[in-house]
């Protein structure tokens, strides 16, 4: 891609998500995620309601007029994005493929936390670590993350989630809020998981495609999976093999929520031809 489509892409996903973190999700995201606690701000003169428990005597002996002190939260967090990049995460049936919606649902969550003054990092995964930045604030920073987003070429097309929340404990050592966004076809994570979710306040957003879930009677059919690069003969008409795919799927989608729900984990399902507006939005409220 070169750096005229690159940055019109950047632009064009800029605009669409600042917009929805500006006017939706700013508000909700500050009431979900808390700072530290309260943070001595100022004293002033004690008016009508004050908290008698606040006042401040020393100030209010000096100058023989009740006075207060006043706290605010301590604001700054960091929010850390986890993104899947492996093979599984370029498919798609609809208007979109999985990593396109990705790409939106954190630049959205990233412009959120930017508009609370927070910090935001990004670690890129797949069965190692393919790129992590260190949180930063600022406008320019959340372009550089959609940025790599958009035109990053991982080196694995694998998935090992318990390598990157391994990953994350060792980098991040003071609590994060931490968005992990994955198709989730993947198993033994929910040890890391636990751990990981100890320190830090972790959420699974799982991204899919609503032909994943079950695989149509289309007779014999050629089929790559997307991970291994390796290309098979399906017999789709097969209702043995039909009834193990979808076994299997749901053993994935099992495992994911509940391993996040034994984790003290938050769970977000959005597929690619569903608003994550709505899901985001609902889910914010929800835990607000």
């Amino acid at each position: 891609m070169d750096t005229k489509e690159l940055l019109k892409k950047v632009r064009k996903i800029e605009i669409k998500t600042r917009r929805l973190s500006d006017h939706i999700f700013g508000g909700e995201y500050h009431s979900t995620f808390k700072g530290r606690g309260m943070t001595f701000s100022e004293v002033r003169q004690y008016q009508y309601g004050d908290d008698v428990r606040n006042i401040d005597w020393n100030v209010t002996a000096r100058t023989n007029e009740p006075h207060i002190k006043v706290f605010e939260e301590e604001r700054e967090l960091t929010m850390m994005l986890m993104v899947d990049v492996s093979g599984s995460e370029f498919f798609g049936t609809a208007s979109q493929f999985k990593n396109e919606v990705v790409t939106e649902i954190a630049a959205t969550l990233a412009f959120s936390a930017t508009q609370n003054n927070d910090k935001i990092g990004l670690i890129l995964f797949s069965d190692e670590i393919e790129l992590y930045i260190p949180p930063k604030k600022g406008r320019s920073h959340v372009l550089r993350i959609i940025r790599e987003l958009i035109e990053f070429e991982p080196k694995s097309k694998q998935t090992n989630i318990a390598e990157a929340l391994k990953f994350l404990s060792n980098v991040m050592k003071k609590k994060a809020i931490v968005f992990m966004l994955s198709d989730f076809i993947a198993d033994d994570y929910q040890h890391t998981l636990k751990i990981a979710s100890g320190r830090h306040d972790v959420t699974g957003i799982r991204v899919y495609d609503k032909h994943e879930e079950s695989i149509p009677n289309l007779g014999m059919v050629q089929m790559q999976d997307e991970e291994t690069g390796e290309y098979m003969l399906v017999n789709t008409a097969s209702k043995k093999v039909r009834m193990n795919y979808g076994r299997y799927y749901s053993e994935k989608v099992d495992y994911f929520k509940d391993s996040f729900s034994k984790s003290g984990a938050g769970t977000i399902d959005c597929r690619v031809d569903e608003s994550y507006v709505k899901k985001l939005l609902g889910y914010f409220k929800r835990r607000g």
